[in-house]
């Protein structure tokens, strides 16, 4: 086991991003809706959403990745910060099949990209496939089987990755998909580079901003929750 004040090439993989930091931030905005909830993270990774949701309230904390070096890191800041949490290592629901949760949270790889290791992160860190949608739509879609009565989810959502098919994804299961928060995060020109050219050429002055050689996009914080609940 490593030492968390020496960070393992592992832990270097896995440090959080802007998109961890804007995720942590809108759940922040509301600590009475984490409060004394059951949560699930959806590739934890780091584990320091989980370490948040702790300081917020939650009653317990669960976690899925498919990275056992994931596993192992959160698993380690957890424990140094002295919360109880249940990690398990699998893919998407199958570790937690058949169980529901209050909160749902997830920053999961979509990022409209081939499968490589990029400025040291693992592949499984932000490739979502060629339209970027790989792991989203399955998360979505399972969803609802993992709510509990008036459960939520909360989750970074790429303004290019079509946020209107997950808005249809989630009303097809009696969903409701609405915008938290919105925010600019900075693409480094060498994850640009592996962009499906397809979609950068799409959303290039839409969602895509380009200012000389910087180039930021949009990211939404998104709530999904039964139809008809208050947001």
């Amino acid at each position: 086991m490593f030492d968390i004040g020496k960070p393992s090439p592992a832990t270097a993989a896995l440090r959080p991003s802007e998109y961890t930091a804007a995720l942590i931030h809108v759940l922040r905005r509301e600590p009475e809706r984490v409060r004394d909830r059951q949560v699930l993270e959806m590739g934890c990774g780091s584990g320091v959403v989980l370490a948040a949701l702790a300081s917020l309230g939650a009653s317990s904390l669960s976690g899925i990745d498919i990275e056992g070096e994931a596993i192992l890191t959160g698993r380690t800041l957890l424990r140094q910060l002295g919360h109880d949490a249940e990690l398990l290592h699998g893919d998407m629901w199958k570790p937690v099949a058949g169980r529901r949760f209050d909160l749902i949270v997830a920053n999961l790889p979509h990022f409209p990209m081939a499968h490589v290791e990029l400025a040291g992160r693992l592949p499984s860190w932000s490739s979502g496939g060629a339209d970027g949608r790989e792991f989203l739509d399955p998360f979505l879609e399972g969803l609802r089987d993992h709510f509990t009565g008036e459960a939520r989810a909360v989750l970074t959502h790429n303004a290019f990755v079509d946020i209107e098919r997950s808005r249809a994804i989630a009303r097809r299961h009696g969903l409701h998909l609405a915008i938290l928060a919105s925010v600019m995060v900075h693409i480094p020109g060498d994850k640009l580079a592996l962009m499906t050219p397809s979609v950068l050429q799409t959303e290039e002055g839409r969602t895509i901003h380009r200012y000389g050689p910087h180039v930021f996009a949009d990211l939404h914080i998104v709530e999904i929750a039964p139809a008809g609940t208050r947001h």
